[in-house]
């Protein structure tokens, strides 16, 4: 059984795409096999149903819309999802953050990286825990981390750093291993194979989809990952949005979705 991927956003569009599809930094899929379909992320606006309206594809029979985690760029376009939407998450996605800077012991906050979504509208499904979204669809829950890295602060009732606790993917379990979609990868891309294949027990990881967070990756992060998937083997690696050039070059073999493509795998 195969599963269909569309790229419906990402920060770059395909050169063979045409020029009406829109390019934002974020990132938006819709995936589908015979049995359900998935809107995994949404982008930062609007720009996800234009380019699905472009590319003629229909998003009102959705299984379920799946947010990897509450940044803007990844649900910034929730607002524009039908009422009464099923959307799948972590009970952290609406906390307010920012990224930070921190002067002498004292951190600042200097960017939003969180919008004021009003998520009552929506049939909300918030779970730590792995979850089951149609026949061969994960939710992956929490990913646990040792050494979190924090990428900015949250404040308001849950306030401190911010290590992106919310993030999760989505696995498909295809025929030829497991398929596993990553928003931005923050949680390190090695804890997020390991919890995917602990909680999946499949230990073949047929393709990796989505963003890798390595455009400002030190090389010592960089090796040990590559050394990481050299062990693994996966299939195929599809790293767009954050990855980023710079990760694009540790990694062999691999492909930069774009706004525009569709991708069949499994």
């Amino acid at each position: 059984m195969a599963v269909t991927v569309s790229v419906l956003l990402e920060n770059r569009r395909s050169f063979s795409a045409q020029t009406s599809l829109r390019a934002k930094a974020g990132l938006s899929l819709f995936i589908r096999d015979e049995h359900d379909a998935i809107l995994f992320d949404t982008g930062p606006d609007d720009s996800f149903l234009h380019n699905a309206n472009m590319m003629g594809i229909d998003l009102s029979g959705l299984t379920a819309a799946v947010l990897s985690h509450g940044h803007y760029d990844h649900c910034g376009g929730v607002p524009w999802l039908p009422d009464r939407s099923r959307i799948v998450c972590h009970p952290q996605i609406a906390s307010e953050r920012y990224a930070a800077l921190n002067v002498t012991g004292i951190t600042l906050p200097i960017k939003k990286l969180s919008l004021d979504i009003d998520y009552s509208r929506f049939r909300m499904e918030y779970s730590r825990t792995p979850l089951h979204l149609g026949e061969r669809f994960l939710w992956s829950g929490e990913i646990p981390m040792d050494k979190p890295q924090p990428y900015g602060v949250i404040t308001g009732q849950n306030s401190g750093a911010d290590y992106v606790a919310d993030e999760g993917v989505l696995i498909y379990l295809s025929d030829k291993g497991l398929v596993i979609f990553i928003g931005c990868g923050h949680r390190g891309l090695t804890n997020i194979v390991r919890h995917c294949q602990k909680i999946t027990g499949i230990k073949h990881i047929h393709a990796l989809f989505g963003g890798f967070h390595l455009r400002t990756a030190s090389p010592q992060k960089l090796w040990a990952m590559r050394q990481f998937l050299l062990q693994q083997k996966p299939d195929k690696i599809l790293g767009c949005h954050c990855t980023g050039s710079w990760g694009r070059l540790w990694l062999q073999e691999i492909q930069a979705p774009a706004t525009g493509e569709t991708y069949v795998l499994g």
